[in-house]
């Protein structure tokens, strides 16, 4: 490791000021994934500001028909939540199946989608729920949220406050999981919204996407035989020690149709 600055602020207000005055600062929330990577010398900030004491970003919340998660809410918590549990029992699903207890109990939400790793699990909730991430400064629809590899529509001082998840008809989290670290090699989210059946696939490309044949397939009859007409094709897909595009690109039709199964 290297000499950083530690900064601890205790409102949105107060980190965006230590932002503002810093050389090359980078926000931390857990830090699973941005202190692995300092550690590989990958990211070398002059300050971390951290986060974790952020009062307005703590708290699960629910209307109607909204469940809404603060940015700084650990995995654990959501796994946990007797809210998201009745209202989104796919997205208690998928934070449960997030890494180990530790991981778990570090991790947050916000720092999930904002650092937007290929194999996270919660950038197929958001996408596949059609949630919406709420900023510091404006809401920005998951179909907008997530651009490419470890990128998102984020601006660098921009900070995630929320996310709030309409409650869907129905839906399904499902994941082929690396036997080490839990990330998906694929993982599926489908969800029946207000606007139709949404498949978001993560772990198989780049980035996080929607699998907008078989949401036809789908939405014309919502039927695990029907997701076995619809091939995914492996090109552009991820390759690597654990799995090549081809057995990707096969197991993401796997688990849609266990996905199906499950959602009805």
């Amino acid at each position: 490791m290297y000499k950083f600055n530690y900064q601890r602020p205790n409102s949105v207000e107060d980190a965006l000021a230590l932002y503002k005055t810093s050389d090359d600062p980078k926000f931390v929330a857990g830090g699973m994934t941005l202190l692995p990577t300092m550690k590989l010398r990958l990211a070398q900030p002059s300050d971390l500001i951290d986060l974790s004491c952020v009062a307005d970003l703590s708290g699960i919340t629910e209307t109607d028909d909204t469940i809404t998660i603060g940015a700084g809410v650990l995995h654990a918590d959501v796994a946990a939540s007797k809210e998201v549990d009745r209202r989104i029992p796919a997205l208690s699903n998928l934070a449960e199946s997030i890494g180990d207890p530790q991981v778990r109990n570090r991790g947050t939400i916000g720092g999930s989608i904002a650092n937007n790793d290929p194999a996270a699990d919660y950038p197929a909730g958001v996408l596949g729920l059609n949630a919406t991430v709420v900023t510091d400064r404006r809401e920005i629809m998951a179909d907008d949220f997530f651009t490419d590899m470890f990128e998102t529509a984020l601006l660098p001082d921009e900070v995630v406050v929320s996310v709030r998840f309409p409650v869907p008809k129905r839906a399904a989290y499902v994941k082929f999981p690396n036997p080490a670290s839990r990330y998906a090699i694929v993982g599926v989210m489908v969800a029946e919204c207000d606007s139709g059946i949404r498949v978001a696939v993560t772990g198989a490309g780049p980035c996080v996407y929607r699998f907008t044949e078989m949401e036809e397939a789908l939405n014309k009859e919502f039927s695990p035989q029907v997701t076995g007409e619809i091939a995914c094709e492996p090109d552009g897909l991820n390759e690597d020690i654990h799995a090549s595009a081809e057995y990707r690109a096969h197991l993401v039709g796997v688990m849609v149709r266990r996905a199906v199964a499950a959602a009805n």
